[in-house]
This record gives C-alpha cells, structure tokens and sequence, in this order.
C-alpha cells in the first residue's frame, strides 16, 4: 500500500503502511526512576496491512537510543527488551486501566486510517517541494554549506543525493530525521559541507515514488570576476538611483523657487 524509510536507506514495509504518531495518548507513568543523565523518547505506532484488514499498534520505550520497554497490540502486553524495562514492564501490566488503554489505542490507528482516507492521503502521492540553499559560517566570504530542502512529500520514502559536479558525494553530508508536517506530508533536510571553487556545480537530487524521474536542483560556485561584475552591476544601479533622485529633487526645488508670470495687457 505504501513504503517507509530514511534518505539512502531503502528500507519498504512490503504491503504495509506505517504510521508514526507524534502523540497517539499520554504515555504511561513511569513505575522506576531513570539514571541521572538520560534521553528518554517515547512513540507510538500504527502499522496497516491491505488498509485495515490488519492493524497493528506499537508502544516503543527507547532510553538512550535503546528500545527497552515495548507493547505490541498483537501480543496485548508490555515486554521488556532490555533488564532497565523489567520493572516497568511488570509494573505496568499489573495495571488493568494502563493494559485496557493500550490495547484501545489499536482502534485509535483504524480512526486515523480512515480519517486519512477521506483526506485522499491514503493511496495519493504528494511531489515534494525542492530548495537549494547557500549558508556559511564565521566570517569567511563564501558560503562553506548547501541545504536541500525536501518538502511537503507522501509517503514518507524519499531518497536524496549529493552531487559535485556529476560525482555522488559521500562525506560531509549531514542528514535530519524525517519529519512530519501534521497533515500526514513529510519534509526533510539533507546538507553538505563543501569547500567552493571556481567552476564547481553541485547538485541535489531528489528520487521519490510520486515523481517519474529525479528532480534536480543546482548550485554553481560563481568565479570572482563574475561576482566582482555582479557587484558592479548592482553598484551602479544604485549610484544611478541616487543620481536621479538628486536631479528630481533639484528640479522640484528650482520650480518651486521661479517666480509666477504676471497676466500682461490689462486695462488700468
């Protein structure tokens, strides 16, 4: 029905669509305390086979890029990954109000399926939106990063590449995590680090399942001369914007200054 995955990836749900939801309901309590320093991050997610035919809902507990605690709508408990989730795993399936919400929340994933559906989001593609962008840091002259811009796509599956001059780059591209918008379209952006030179043409290239051929978008590295004539040109626009407000408003000031003609011929 749909695919998922991450820019260079490749990763499909075959026959599956997969939702991630920001916030499907308020996550259960904590039953243990966490170390000191942690990063805790909590999701919830609809997985959908054939539409609804099949539906599937995942609680993931994850401490320091760890999943350690998980409930799964097809087993109806919460599991423990790791030895951190025993507690919480024990605690929360002794509490009949938390199981009972957790195993509702699968129909939780049907409504938002259908409320999907009437949006024409299920089963569309959505063509993303692609900006190139320069941005530098410090105070150095030329801009030393390009930002790719992948906007307002569906689904989520989306592949970006770097090229300099015809050749994929590699090294010093750093990618976000796909985002979501809030109207089930993603966005998403893919930067590189580059050292410009005179000449250099980079390009970011965009594959996606609602496009019959990548887009492309490119960047040039403009040579001095022809940023020093860009410069002049726009310099002297400027100069002459000035001039000519000058001479209106001597123009204005001589006309004001003159004296008023006197009717001439009339009868004393």
């Amino acid at each position: 029905m749909g695919t998922g995955g991450m820019p260079g990836a490749g990763r499909r749900w075959a026959g599956a669509v997969l939702v991630t939801l920001a916030v499907l309901g308020p996550h259960v309590a904590r039953c243990t305390e966490p170390p000191e320093h942690f990063i805790y991050l909590g999701t919830d997610e609809c997985y959908y086979t054939n539409g609804t035919q099949r539906v599937r809902y995942v609680c993931r507990e994850i401490w320091n890029q760890q999943d350690f605690v998980h409930f799964d709508s097809d087993l109806g408990v919460f599991v423990a990954d790791t030895e951190l989730g025993e507690p919480d795993a024990k605690c929360w399936n002794s509490q009949k109000d938390v199981l009972e919400d957790a195993r509702a929340a699968v129909d939780t994933c049907r409504y938002n399926y259908g409320v999907a559906e009437q949006g024409h989001v299920i089963g569309h593609s959505v063509k993303p939106k692609v900006k190139v962008s320069p941005t530098k840091s410090g105070a150095q002259a030329h801009p030393d990063t390009l930002i790719c811009s992948v906007t307002g796509f569906y689904p989520g599956g989306i592949e970006v590449k770097w090229l300099k001059n015809g050749q994929e780059q590699m090294a010093g591209v750093v990618s976000t995590e796909l985002m979501q918008n809030g109207d089930w379209t993603f966005q998403i952006l893919v930067m590189l680090e580059m050292t410009p030179r005179s000449g250099d043409v980079y390009t970011c290239q965009v594959e996606h399942s609602s496009l019959p051929d990548p887009v492309t978008v490119l960047w040039e590295v403009q040579s001095d001369s022809a940023r020093s004539k860009m410069l002049t040109g726009v310099g002297g626009f400027v100069l002459g914007l000035i001039f000519l407000a000058l001479g209106l408003l001597v123009y204005l000031r001589n006309k004001k200054g003159r004296p008023v003609p006197q009717p001439t011929g009339l009868l004393s």
